[in-house]
């Protein structure tokens, strides 16, 4: 369906075009994907532009699920546009839930045609965009969030429940409920001004700006991510909570959301016991970031902390600076999100299929923080690994050889992912390898990088040869054989 909400009469529209400047520049249309992989085909991701920041007002009502929201974008074009795209899920006919946008503006309120697809806001600048000028982009959207439902059938994005909503993102959820480039190359700093119910909390990435303001029986929540993050790190989560913050190492602060209501048929919260297994793993993460940082280098962004929802999605997920526990997790799992702040939030993949560079190095942070903290070693957690049957899937899949989005979350990327990078540290030495972790953080701190650049660096690192010990471990669809690497 093709809207124009801005100008009040097609005149004005035909006046605007016929305004449009013309001249040398070689005008054209943003690619409408990013061409990613296992997403390319949904349109994840668009080109023609960079992202710089992303201010989201989000307004949320758990009564009736309706979400209000307002962006602005601020971005950069890479090319003279005529024509580009945002992500965004709006409500299609037939739908009963989908986004609605209202409006959308270019730099001093200039208007602007669009079009509103499954995936795709398609938007018409006049006047058009030129290469290297910034612009601000408002789109302006309001609906009840549909729920995305993602290859492997598990679900993501604005996930309803009783209180508020739990907001997780990976691989495809962030179009669900603001419009972004939802592609992982083209990061962004963010701030958020969310505004929910009097007597809840909205959680957003980032440092909390200032204190919350009530007014009207509504409460705003402000925070600033003031490094870039990738869409799918994003979150807003919201409901009934009780929010308490830690300083950790270098005076870091730590933000820790937990669920406040209590164990009933009515709430479903969380029992007397379940709360203080969480009060536990709150107090842990100073220490877990202090033994991280030992051995990946310095936390890479300036807050941390956590949230425990019942989410009701089966899985926890590294939301940057605040991952995301449906349910109270194990002291494992913790520092598996706690990782991927180093390893999939700071350093994420350039491409899906590379997502072993995300959790096959989180699984390992695990193994390494149990043997640094006086538990079994590493290598103990390897062959425990390796004694799994040839049959199972983390040898019949190589971690770089998965097939498709519907197993992005095979357990060969978090196990074999794992001990590739035990087998790598045996075989080249502590003393290379740690100091190697170390450099594959700073050299692409909030950036990409791919599993050719990793080999690379362990190579260069190593002074080693490393072709056939990563083809054993990355990409064969078989069990090594002992000796073999």
């Amino acid at each position: 369906m093709r809207r124009q909400l801005t100008c009040a009469a097609a005149g004005m529209a035909a006046a605007l075009v016929l305004a449009a400047p013309a001249g040398a520049a070689d005008w054209t249309a943003g690619a409408p994907t990013a061409n990613d992989p296992f997403f390319g085909d949904v349109g994840m991701g668009n080109g023609g532009y960079d992202v710089q920041h992303y201010s989201l007002g989000l307004a949320y009502d758990p009564a009736t699920q309706i979400l209000d929201g307002k962006a602005k974008i601020r971005l950069i074009p890479t090319q003279d546009l005529d024509q580009f795209n945002l992500d965004l899920r709006t409500k299609q006919e037939g739908d009963t839930e989908g986004l609605t946008v209202s409006r959308v503006a270019i730099g001093n309120q200039k208007p602007a045609w669009f079009t509103e697809g499954v995936q795709e806001l398609v938007i018409s600048p006049r006047p058009k965009l030129h290469a290297g000028r910034t612009y601000t982009v408002e789109v302006d959207y309001s609906g009840i969030p549909a729920t995305v439902i993602d290859p492997d059938d598990s679900f993501e994005g604005w996930v309803k429940n009783q209180d508020g909503a739990f907001v997780v993102n990976e691989p495809q959820g962030a179009p669900g409920w603001f419009p972004a480039n939802d592609d992982m190359n083209d990061k962004a700093t963010y701030e958020f001004a969310i505004t929910v119910p009097e007597g809840n909390v909205a959680i957003g990435n980032g440092r909390m700006v200032g204190p919350a303001v009530t007014s009207g029986g509504k409460t705003t929540w402000r925070w600033a991510e003031d490094s870039p993050m990738a869409s799918y790190l994003t979150t807003a989560t919201n409901g009934d909570f009780d929010l308490t913050t830690q300083t950790g190492p270098q005076g870091l602060p730590i933000y820790s959301a937990v669920d406040s209501r209590g164990d009933s048929a009515a709430t479903n919260g969380f029992s007397a016991t379940q709360k203080a297994t969480i009060a536990g793993h709150i107090a842990a993460q100073p220490g877990i970031i202090e033994v991280l940082t030992e051995l990946f280098g310095p936390y890479p962004f300036s807050s941390a902390g956590g949230v425990w929802d019942r989410g009701g999605v089966g899985y926890a997920l590294e939301s940057q600076t605040k991952p995301m526990y449906d349910g109270t997790a194990s002291r494992g799992t913790v520092v598996h999100e706690l990782a991927h702040q180093w390893f999939g939030d700071s350093v994420t993949p350039e491409v899906w299929p590379d997502i072993w560079l995300n959790e096959g190095f989180a699984r390992f942070a695990e193994w390494i923080y149990t043997e640094r903290t006086g538990g079994q070693s590493a290598q103990v957690s390897f062959d425990a690994a390796y004694a799994t049957p040839a049959t199972s899937s983390i040898w019949t899949i190589a971690p770089r050889g998965i097939p498709g989005p519907a197993q992005l979350f095979a357990s060969t990327a978090y196990t074999r992912g794992g001990m590739t990078l035990q087998a790598l540290r045996a075989k080249i030495g502590d003393a290379v390898f740690f100091p190697m972790l170390r450099k594959w953080h700073a050299d692409n701190r909030h950036g990409n990088a791919t599993t050719e650049d990793f080999i690379a660096l362990a190579e260069a690192a190593s002074g080693q040869q490393l072709d056939t010990f990563f083809d054993i471990w990355l990409f064969r669809p078989t069990k090594p054989a002992p000796g073999s690497w």
